[in-house]
Parts: C-alpha cells; sequence; structure tokens
C-alpha cells in the first residue's frame, strides 16, 4: 500500500512543536537528520536561510494536517544530542545582507534619478522600497547589524542613505516606534542627502579643508533636498521635516534653523543621530573611534536616551572593529551576537596570512582587545580591508549556546 503524500507548508508557516521533514539531502543542511522537531525558535531561523521554499509537515499542533502515514518520529531526546555548524548558514545570512544592500544601493539609485523627471514615479518606487527595508527589519524580533560594502572607495550619497536608514530604523524598533514612524525614518533617511546632488562634485568630494564660502554652500543642501521634495506634495510631512532637519540637535547648534529639542520630532532626533554616527564613521573608518568622539564632543547634541539605544545596538564590538584575538590572530568583526565577545569575524595572523571566515563562539578563543589600525602589519592592513568604508544592514541569523 502506497504511503500518502506528506503534507508541504511554506518555511514562513513554521511555528516551535511541529515535527518537519527538509526536501533536501542530508549534505545539503547543517542537522543531523532530515527530519527536525522545532524545539527553538533559531532552528526555524536556520531552516529559512537554506534554499528551500517549503519543508514537509512530519507531526504538529491539531490546527495543521496529520500526515496519514506511519513516520519515524525522531524523539526530543534525540533532537538534543544534535550537534550543528554554525558557519555556512552564518555566512549565507552575511551574503543575503550583502546582496539585499546592494540592490536597496541601486533601488535608491534608480529612485534619485526619477525625483524631477517623474516625481509619481520616484514616491511610488521608494514606497516599495521602504517596504522591503520594514520587512527586513521585521523578519525576527532579534534583529543585528552585519558589515556590507558597495565595493566602491567612496561612500556615495545612495549608500550613505541605506546604511543611515538601517541605523536609524534599529534604534527605532529599539525604541518600539510605530510601524508608520519607521516608514518615515526609512524614507526620510533615503533621501536625507539627495540636495547634496545640487552641491559642485568639487566641494562635494573635495579631501581638504573646505572655504568658508564652500562650507556654507554645502550647508544648504538640506534646503535644496527639501524643496526638491516638496514640489511633488506626495511626500509626508514627517518624512520631509528629516530631510529638512537632519542636522538639527537638541542643544540649537544644528542648522539649517538652529532648532532646540522641544521643536524636534522624535523620528527625526533618530535620524540626526544615526547621520552623525554615520560621518563620523566614514571620516575616522573606526566604529569605535567615532563613537568615543561622539560621546566626547556630541553628547550634548543628542538626547542620552538615544545615544543609550544606539550603544546596545552596536555593541561592545561594532560591525568593522578592529580587534586581536585571544589567540594573537588579528580580526575584523563583521556581525555581533548575543556573546559580545564571540561575534563572527574575518581573521588572519599578525602578518596578513592564512585568513578565513571564523565563528568564535563555535572555538575556545574570544576577542581580547581592540586595536588601532595603525597597530597592523601592512600584510594584516591589506587583508582585513581596514580602509573600505563601513556600512552596516540587517541580518537575522542568531545563535544561541547550550542549544
Amino acid at each position: 500500500m502506497a504511503k500518502a503524500e506528506l503534507t508541504q507548508i511554506p518555511v514562513s508557516e513554521m511555528v516551535i512543536g511541529l515535527t518537519v521533514k527538509l526536501p533536501l539531502s542530508w549534505t545539503s543542511h547543517p542537522f543531523f537528520r532530515s527530519k527536525v522537531k522545532l524545539e527553538r525558535q533559531v532552528q526555524i531561523e536556520m531552516i529559512k536561510g537554506l534554499d528551500v521554499d517549503f519543508v514537509y509537515v512530519i507531526d504538529g499542533h491539531d490546527l495543521l494536517p496529520v500526515v496519514a502515514a506511519p513516520v519515524d518520529v525522531e524523539s526530543p531526546a534525540e533532537e538534543q544530542i544534535q550537534e550543528v555548524d554554525y558557519r555556512p548558514l552564518a555566512k549565507k545570512s552575511m551574503r543575503v545582507s550583502q546582496q539585499r544592500f546592494i540592490k536597496c544601493v541601486n533601488d535608491s539609485r534608480t529612485v534619485f534619478s526619477k525625483v524631477v523627471s517623474d516625481p509619481e514615479g520616484a514616491y511610488r518606487e521608494a514606497a516599495t522600497l521602504v517596504e522591503s527595508l520594514v520587512e527586513h527589519l521585521y523578519e525576527s524580533d532579534t534583529p543585528h547589524l552585519t558589515l556590507v560594502s558597495s565595493g566602491e572607495a567612496d561612500v556615495s550619497v545612495t549608500q550613505h542613505g541605506i546604511s543611515v536608514s538601517v541605523l536609524s530604523m534599529m534604534i527605532a524598533h529599539a525604541l518600539a516606534l510605530s510601524k508608520k514612524e519607521v516608514r518615515d525614518i526609512a524614507l526620510g533617511s533615503l533621501f536625507h542627502d539627495i540636495g547634496k546632488l545640487k552641491v559642485p562634485e568639487e566641494i562635494r568630494r573635495k579631501r581638504g579643508e573646505l572655504s568658508d564660502v564652500e562650507t556654507n554652500f554645502l550647508k544648504k543642501h538640506p534646503n535644496f533636498g527639501y524643496d526638491m521634495l516638496t514640489r511633488s506634495g506626495l511626500f509626508p510631512e514627517a518624512m520631509l521635516d528629516i530631510v529638512l532637519h537632519h542636522h538639527e540637535y537638541i542643544d540649537g547648534s544644528g542648522f539649517p534653523d538652529g532648532l532646540t529639542e522641544a521643536k524636534l520630532l522624535m523620528t527625526t532626533q533618530v535620524v540626526s543621530l544615526a547621520n552623525d554616527y554615520e560621518t563620523l564613521l566614514s571620516k575616522y573608518h573606526t566604529p569605535q573611534i567615532a563613537l568615543g568622539i561622539l560621546f566626547k564632543n556630541h553628547s550634548s547634541k543628542h538626547s542620552d536616551k538615544l545615544i543609550s539605544v544606539l550603544v546596545k545596538i552596536l555593541g561592545i564590538y561594532p560591525p568593522g572593529t578592529i580587534v586581536r584575538l585571544t589567540d594573537d590572530s588579528m580580526a575584523k568583526v563583521m556581525m555581533t551576537t548575543a556573546d559580545v565577545k564571540q561575534p563572527h569575524v574575518w581573521a588572519c595572523d599578525s602578518t596578513g596570512g592564512n585568513p578565513g571566515f571564523r565563528f568564535l563562539i563555535n572555538e575556545d578563543v574570544q576577542v581580547k582587545e581592540v586595536i588601532k589600525i595603525d597597530e597592523l602589519t601592512e600584510g594584516a592592513t591589506k587583508t582585513l580591508q581596514t580602509n573600505n568604508p563601513i556600512s552596516f544592514y540587517f541580518n537575522h541569523f542568531s545563535h544561541q549556546e547550550n542549544q
């Protein structure tokens, strides 16, 4: 007698309590067996990271169809002894973040190109891009930051806009702001520097100090951007406020209007902080130094509450931080984890040799200390690509010890 076909469900419908079978050979996934009893959320996130759209339901809640065919259901005891190599999944999750970041940057460029010639098209495509960002943010309850790059030597206005969007949305998520506020923040962040496109390139890309005239011209970019976007009558007021006031600070020292905290929307304050940090980061190339300068010289410009949230999001070793490990390897933090001393890193020896991605939580190795870029050898500097621009994107891979 033929066995009944197993019931398929999309991976998005998996819930704890189900026993599922993966439509993959045992060599194509990190579990010991293709049948997995879902007892922890991390198992669900791991399966979502595989190249599958569905799973077979072997056993589960009464609300789901029951498989008629007799099956060999694994016991919880069997599941508890499984050992998983999380490295391939961590690598894949980072590749997905990188791909999403590049797509967002490219989509943002398309949007920018239509703002004047096709404002309605620009608005529609910007709204679609924002929905993608929102969807990526809320894929799990505990989003992390991962290091991404466009591969360009200089950070473009669009690349900067996506990274500021991600950081701002992470802050908004931590503050439990509404979805509408998150969307306003995402949209405002995307467009916050569009006015710079009206600033001559020789001013925008000047390496040395700007003259007073050049500085004043550059400081007009919020007004330029606001005027460009207001003409269409399509964009929401909260988003336009971000574009106009993303350089305003709570102590009144910002521009163009010198507003103080009482007159600044919370959504605008969030983007102002994220933009300030990102600007320092692009200048100093080191997350720790950028954060230190933010504390030392800019603490009066932002609320203590927001700065505390930013610090929590970035962690002790933010992505992009150069560190020495307890085995004396040099490394660049690629993605933070729940265990702050054991992040995912790109590591090499002191001379730059033996490079590789390392998942420290699977090793008896931790971060020993943060080091300055000028402490590295030439080989390590090249291997770790310490001068590459640092940008962020969402990542939902997680690992909990003692699974």
